[in-house]
């Protein structure tokens, strides 16, 4: 069986978040956002090791607390102008150590609630998959195209529309073609460059809870979602220490 290793590209701004510092490193309950990305990646089992791609004058990664990953996590501060541009880096960065059949998880810095059921469906299914894929989740809302005056010009259909999220799951020696052929400004996730080359990358369904903070109220909501995860799982852990022991009946 290939080896599975995970990449998040964090080098970019957060522009549109208008922050003072990179949208990555804002905090939920005191954890910046890049934590909650590293911990889900670094507890699946399957997942040897998750690099983190880094802008090379970036100087908070250092001063965060990390010692929870162990070796599980690897800084690389090697991050380029784009996204693609730094996953590129990035699996250029890790050769010696990750092979062509390899399967790389590329996963968004900012999308900080990815559950263990959503990575167990993306493994079953592209393991034996010739192209691999990406979670998504279909289209729920109508869709309307507008003119630059923010007029409709049109609804559009949403039949076998689906938003695309992260982790996108590719082969190394796929994902490192792909990217090297792809235009860095039309290539915006892993899978349109992949796409680039003629193949279809397969959808696997995701989790609407999977947000990406893209925007200050996104902020908002995924601290909303990560306290109630953090209040299911208390309550499960609490059910389970409550519950009666089954006991042999004497003969």
């Amino acid at each position: 069986m290939a080896k599975a290793f995970a990449l998040i590209p964090a080098a970019g701004s957060g522009s549109r978040m208008g922050a003072a510092q990179p949208k990555q490193y804002l905090e939920i309950a005191g954890r910046p956002l890049l934590y909650y990305a590293l911990r889900a990646l670094a507890a699946h089992p399957r997942i040897e090791q998750v690099f983190v791609v880094l802008a090379q004058d970036d100087d908070r990664f250092a001063r965060g607390d990390w010692r929870e990953f162990g070796a599980g996590i690897k800084p690389l501060y090697c991050g380029g102008a784009t996204r693609a541009a730094s996953v590129f880096n990035g699996l250029l960065a890790v050769r010696d150590t990750v092979s062509g059949p390899d399967w790389v998880l590329v996963h968004d810095a900012a999308r900080p609630r990815v559950g263990r059921e959503e990575l167990d469906r993306l493994f079953g299914e592209l393991e034996q998959d010739d192209t691999g894929g990406l979670l998504a989740v279909p289209v729920a809302d109508t869709l309307k195209r507008a003119n630059r005056d923010s007029r409709i010009t049109n609804t559009e259909p949403r039949d076998n529309l689906w938003l695309a999220q992260t982790p996108q799951m590719f082969r190394y020696r796929l994902l490192i073609e792909a990217l090297r052929a792809a235009d860095p400004a039309v290539a915006t996730d892993e899978a349109r460059a992949v796409e680039g080359l003629g193949l279809k990358p397969r959808l696997v369904m995701g989790d609407s809870r999977n947000i990406k903070v893209t925007f200050p109220e996104d902020l908002v909501l995924a601290e909303l979602i990560l306290g109630s995860q953090g209040r299911s799982t208390a309550g499960r852990q609490r059910k389970s220490r409550l519950a009666p022991r089954k006991t042999k009946k004497r003969s």
